[in-house]
């Protein structure tokens, strides 16, 4: 079928769409990746996004099922230069056209994928529609026009958190509450790995509700769209400083610096993809981290009590934080990714060893 994407400083990219006709409203982003599709775009922080892939061929080893990180496909639509309509890899269940066409996901096909993302450098992120079929584009204009005058995250967040009846992984470690803005299973996973009693609760949760819980500690989850929408999110979490151990990835971090005194602000081009380059400010090494979000922590506004502990090379904006005092940890990208391979994987295993130690030493005493 026809199709284009259409964004709002009056770009068209025409080309093909899959058999699913319709048009997706949102943010035109690029993923970098060569493979990890399947975990893009279940990615909850995707939500509300219009997602394009830089690399060529897309989709050569399918979709097996057990990389989503969500129950269901999360971007509002998908851009893709060739898709592998015949993959070859054992786990593979599926073909990725297909699947896409199953989540009933608007998706483009055929065009200079490259060019669209030097446009969107150049330009920042931008409101865009993804049309397919001639009902779809016939209409797509206008609805862009109206999407990007009344633009908003508000509601990002609850489209995408809480969604999985998560059940409680019983391990033998400290208690741990994991607020979802969006939860990646793969966080999940890894605390339960570390042997983690792990339960969610949504990111909407009341001070009463986390407290009737009894965690020994709390993960603020990643997930999409303005911090600052979380008014009340923010106000719980302030609450809970000084009471209990937090660590906050992505989302969480924002809103854990918020909670603290800081303040954030929506960056020009956002970060994306899986190979932003990330300064330890204490060991000086650098790891290759996988970046989605949007805005970011002011590093300048930092209260005194908080220690940037990692920046950005690209752009110098912050990439964590600790409290001077108490045991509150916070890191803009995502830990559970793999890009480095696992540049960053002992950040969870680093929390949680410390959460064991105090265990210990409570115990002891």
């Amino acid at each position: 079928m026809k199709a284009a994407l259409l964004l709002a400083d009056g770009s068209r990219y025409d080309g093909e769409g899959l058999n699913v006709e319709g048009v997706a409203l949102g943010e035109a982003v690029f993923y970098t990746g060569m493979t990890g599709y399947e975990e893009a775009l279940t990615d909850p922080s995707y939500a509300g996004q219009i997602l394009t892939f830089t690399y060529p061929m897309i989709g050569n080893y399918g979709v097996c099922g057990e990389s989503m990180q969500h129950n269901r496909v999360c971007v509002a639509g998908a851009v893709i230069k060739r898709i592998a309509r015949k993959p070859s890899h054992y786990t593979s269940r599926i073909d990725l056209g297909s699947w896409l066409e199953s989540q009933r996901i608007p998706t483009l096909l055929g065009i200079d994928t490259r060019s669209l993302v030097i446009a969107l450098r150049e330009h920042g992120t931008i409101a865009a529609a993804l049309a397919v079929g001639d009902t779809a584009l016939s209409h797509a204009e206008k609805l862009l026009t109206e999407y990007a005058r009344r633009h908003s995250t508000v509601g990002l967040v609850a489209s995408v958190a809480a969604e999985d009846d998560y059940a409680p992984q019983n391990g033998n470690g400290p208690r741990i509450i994991v607020l979802d803005c969006g939860v990646k299973r793969a966080i999940l996973q890894q605390l339960a790995g570390l042997g983690a009693h792990v339960e969610v609760l949504p990111y909407s949760a009341s001070l009463a509700q986390i407290e009737e819980s009894n965690p020994e500690a709390i993960v603020i989850s990643p997930g999409p769209g303005d911090p600052t929408d979380l008014n009340a999110t923010i106000d719980t979490l302030r609450a809970l400083i000084g009471k209990i151990p937090m660590f906050g990835v992505c989302l969480g971090h924002q809103l854990l610096a918020l909670a603290c005194g800081a303040k954030t602000f929506k960056l020009p081009y956002g970060h994306r993809g899986g190979n932003q380059p990330v300064k330890d400010l204490r060991s000086g090494g650098v790891l290759i981290t996988a970046h989605n979000h949007g805005y970011a922590v002011d590093g300048g506004s930092l209260p005194d009590e908080l220690e940037s502990t990692m920046i950005n090379l690209n752009d110098g904006t912050n990439e964590g934080f600790r409290h001077r005092t108490l045991p509150v940890v916070g890191v803009q990208f995502h830990p559970e990714a793999a890009p480095g391979p696992l540049d960053a994987r002992h950040l969870f295993a680093d929390w949680y060893g410390s959460l064991a130690c105090s265990e210990s030493r409570s115990s002891r005493a």
